[in-house]
């Protein structure tokens, strides 16, 4: 069993910055978003790397989030919105997430 000569495995998201040009320039998490994921964890009393954590991402995923270099991810997104209470996609950025019952 020789050693096999893998590539390394990029995400896309890394891929997609390494081909941004000036006129092509990808959609990042708008600054009022980052507040509103900063307020509500701060209002919970987490640091970054508690909210880390619980949504199983690393600290430094919240720190994109937060200061607008992220690029949006609807999982990442949902995720962070469940552990903060607050909308960050929509119209309703910011408003407390309605907890109705979930259909089957």
């Amino acid at each position: 069993a020789a050693g096999q000569n893998k590539q390394h495995f990029i995400t896309k998201n890394t891929a997609k910055l390494d081909r941004e040009t000036e006129e092509l320039h990808h959609d990042r998490v708008s600054l009022e978003v980052g507040k509103v994921i900063q307020q509500g964890r701060q209002s919970k009393g987490m640091t970054q790397k508690d909210l880390a954590t619980k949504i199983n991402e690393k600290p430094q995923v919240i720190a994109d989030y937060e200061s607008g270099r992220a690029i949006p991810n609807n999982q990442v997104m949902g995720k962070i919105e469940r552990a903060i209470g607050l909308k960050l996609r929509g119209k309703d950025i910011g408003k407390p997430l309605e907890t109705g019952p979930k259909g089957k």
